[in-house]
Order: structure tokens, then C-alpha cells, then sequence
């Protein structure tokens, strides 16, 4: 075989072998992602498993209700499910979307408007705004709703009061849902007081506890197998599950959830911290580190070394204590916690110079579950003692809970 031949077969032969390592090497990272090959398999969000939902959805007229973390993950970032559903021929007509928006960019508790979104032209119905449940005039000409938001697994946390006012809309008009589910950040635990059924409204519509330990996606079949939606009604629902998910998996939400809670830290504290917002302190909002700090001026300032200023920014246009010199405690360097812990709350009480500026008494109502809390607080007792009075409440929740567990 002549010289130039053989060289040129080598060279050919080379350039098969390094387009083959590299295929191995693409194909590798890409079942990485979705938790096939690796040693410790990684976590697969339902909207990824589009295998699984995409057959539901084939010649149908769909709504969505999402906002920004509800993405289909991709080697090198993430797609937005409303886009990815329509690249793939999805017919969605309709997006709903919940507190803080559908690109999430608005303050809690900020009224949002319908709209339309400016990548796809599609119409956006705000459930946070003149109305937090879907009417049947919106979900007029839908074949079926399609749900997929990131929770954080705290009671006043109000995606699944969304969810469960979807779900009552879509059972009245006889149109089915699908949940895809998402893991909980703070599903290792269940904790807290429960809610009591006086006290029930947007910030906790059933009677669990502040804690509940569920994915989006088993809190979804406890409504609608425990009588929980409105007259007792049952959705035509389907979960799609993660995979290689447990309630003891470790997870990182990779988009802020929404705009203050900006990381792993702020999420973990926030059942704790969250109990701040039916109080005069100041729990970050105002700052970068939200549910990472707590602190106001009326705080006694020989007891703190640390203090801040809250200011107007993204996602707190009003922060309380605005623009004073708050004494508090840094707790962004803190450990996991894996329980409900008042010891900050008792300790800012404890340290208020004035008590009567501290408790907002409805509002701590309503995130507390119930006014016993602050009775408590103000007359004195230990973490232990004020712990101790939700236990029975807590096994009994439990068992209702385990009945409808997908994950270990």
C-alpha cells in the first residue's frame, strides 16, 4: 500500500476514535445529570422526565401555572418548562402564574397582574393578584394544567396554597392536572406548630404543621384524598415522581425560589426566621442576606455586637426598619439545622427594649397557626417547654403524612 494511503487511513482512523471519546464523554456527562450513572445517582425533577408526561399531553389544549424555577435542567444550564413544552409541539394556550410572578421578580405579597409574556406572546393570569384561584372563565377551552413550582416545605410559604386553590378550580370545571414534582429542601423534618382551622387562610390553608416533610407532589395527593379541597371535591390528578429522590436527599436549589431566598442558608432558616415576618424585626429583607439575619432598633444595643441597615432593593421595596440601624445576630455562617428553632425568636424577644412594638398579633397569628405561640413567648416559657405542646399535634399529623409518601 502506497505511503500516502496508509497515512491517510491513520489519520482517518484517529479522527473516528477521537469523535467516538468524545460522544462517550457528551453521553456520559448528560446521564450524569439525569442520576444514571453516577456512583451516588443525582436527583431527577419530574420536569426532566419528560418521557413520562409528555404522553399525557399529546393533542391537548394545556395550561401551565409556573414561575422561574420551574426549568427542565440541560447540561450547561436549563430550559424554562413553557418553552421547552412548546419546542416539542406542547399546544399551551395559557400560563398562571403565583406569588411573585412568573419570572418571580415581585415582592412578597406584591399584587401581580396579568400580562403577557413577552418571550412567547403567551397570556399570563395572575393567581396573586384580583384573584389566587384560577376562575372558569381562565380555564375556559384547557384540556388540562400542567403545575410545576419549587417549594421549600414551609406551611405559610404560599405555592402550595396556589396549588390547592388550582386544584379545587380544575376539579369544579372537570379538568384534569398534572403535578411534576420537586424535591424538598426541608423534607428530612416534620416541625412546628399546626395550624388550627380558625386561624386558616392564604398563609396556611390546612391544618399542618408550620414544617410538613412532603414534595409538592405527595402534599398534592394528601389534599385531594384527605377532603382537604373546597366541599370536600377530588381532582382528576396525576404525580409525576422524581427520581433517585429520598426525604433524606441533600438538595440544592439552583434558582432562588423566590427573591429572598437567595441560597441553601436563607431556605434551611426560613422556617425559623420566617416567623419573624409577623413581627416588627427586621429578618434581612433589605439586604443580601435575607433569612440570614435578624435584628431592628429597638433591640437592645448592649446585647449585640452586630448591626446593619435595611435599604430598599430587589424583592423589598418597603423592608422594615428601613433606613435604621438595626441590633441583631449575623447567622449566615450557620449550621444545617434540621428542626424549627426559636431560639432567635426568644432571644430578640427577650432582648426587646419596648415589648409592645414587637408582636404584630394577626399577622403572627396567621404564620404561627395559631395565637397560643405568642402567649407563650410573652409569658415566659423555655424553647423546651413551648416545643413540648406541639407533639401530639405532630404525631398525629404524621400519621395522616405517611399514607401518602412516594419517597423513602
Amino acid at each position: 500500500m502506497p505511503i500516502f494511503s496508509i497515512f491517510k487511513s491513520t489519520v482517518l482512523l484517529l479522527v473516528l476514535l477521537f469523535s467516538s471519546c468524545r460522544g462517550q464523554e457528551k453521553e456520559s456527562k448528560l446521564t450524569a445529570i439525569n442520576g444514571e450513572t453516577d456512583s451516588i445517582p443525582r436527583i431527577t425533577v419530574a420536569a426532566n422526565r419528560t418521557q413520562a408526561y409528555l404522553p399525557l399531553l399529546k393533542n391537548k389544549i394545556v395550561g401551565v401555572v409556573a414561575n422561574q424555577t420551574s426549568v427542565v435542567f440541560k447540561e450547561n444550564g436549563h430550559t424554562h418548562l413553557v418553552d421547552s413544552l412548546l419546542s416539542l409541539q406542547v399546544n399551551i394556550k395559557k400560563v398562571f402564574a403565583p406569588e411573585h410572578g412568573f419570572r418571580g421578580k415581585a415582592d412578597a405579597g406584591e399584587h401581580v397582574e396579568d400580562g403577557v409574556d413577552s418571550k412567547t406572546g403567551l397570556p399570563i393570569f395572575s393567581l396573586h393578584g384580583k384573584n389566587k384561584k384560577p376562575s372558569k372563565e381562565q380555564l375556559e377551552g384547557l384540556d388540562l394544567v400542567v403545575f410545576d413550582i419549587q417549594d421549600v416545605g414551609v406551611r405559610f410559604y404560599t405555592y402550595i396554597a396556589t396549588l390547592q386553590l388550582v386544584m379545587e378550580a380544575c376539579a369544579e370545571s372537570n379538568i384534569p392536572i398534572i403535578v411534576l414534582d420537586r424535591p424538598n429542601p426541608n423534607g428530612q423534618y416534620v416541625d412546628g406548630p399546626t395550624m388550627k382551622k380558625e386561624h386558616t387562610g392564604f398563609l396556611g390553608m390546612t391544618t399542618i404543621p408550620l414544617v410538613y416533610g412532603m414534595t409538592i407532589g405527595e402534599y398534592a395527593k394528601m389534599l385531594n384524598s384527605e377532603g382537604w379541597l373546597k366541599g370536600g371535591i377530588t381532582a382528576d390528578l396525576s404525580v409525576i415522581p422524581l427520581k433517585n429522590y429520598s426525604h433524606n436527599s441533600k438538595y440544592h436549589i439552583p434558582i432562588r425560589p423566590s427573591p429572598n431566598l437567595p441560597n441553601d442558608v436563607s431556605i434551611n432558616l426560613y422556617p425559623s426566621l420566617g416567623l419573624f415576618e409577623g413581627t416588627n424585626v427586621n429578618a434581612g429583607r433589605g439586604t443580601e442576606f435575607q433569612f440570614q439575619r435578624y435584628g431592628a432598633s429597638f433591640l437592645d444595643s448592649a446585647q449585640y455586637d452586630f448591626t446593619y441597615v435595611p435599604k430598599p432593593n430587589f424583592g423589598s421595596k418597603h423592608p422594615k426598619e428601613q433606613g435604621k440601624t438595626s441590633y441583631g445576630r449575623d447567622l449566615s455562617q450557620s449550621e444545617r439545622i434540621e428542626s424549627v428553632s426559636l431560639r432567635w425568636l426568644l432571644d430578640a424577644y427577650m432582648n426587646t427594649v419596648d415589648k409592645s412594638k414587637f408582636f404584630i398579633t394577626k399577622s403572627f397569628t396567621k404564620h404561627a397557626g395559631t395565637p397560643e405561640l405568642q402567649k407563650q413567648i410573652e409569658e415566659g416559657l423555655s424553647e423546651s417547654e413551648i416545643k413540648a405542646t406541639w407533639q401530639e399535634d405532630l404525631e398525629a399529623f404524621k400519621k395522616i403524612r405517611a399514607k401518602y409518601l412516594i419517597y423513602d
